[in-house]
């Protein structure tokens, strides 16, 4: 495991650890959670892809 994939997953790991807790206050009611995860959810998955593909 190089550099190039280190950097991305501390980044990732990083900003979930900054935003978790915030999203978890938040999203009291099951249906709205689900929802803002699967947001958060394709957000992360695309910036995965895309860190993917420039490195």
């Amino acid at each position: 495991m190089g550099l190039e994939e280190i950097v991305p997953a501390i980044f990732l790991i990083a900003v979930l650890f900054l935003v978790l807790p915030e999203f978890l206050r938040s999203n009291s009611k099951s249906k709205r959670f689900i929802k803002n995860l699967v947001i958060w959810s394709i957000i992360v998955l695309s910036i995965v892809i895309i860190s993917f593909f420039i490195f």
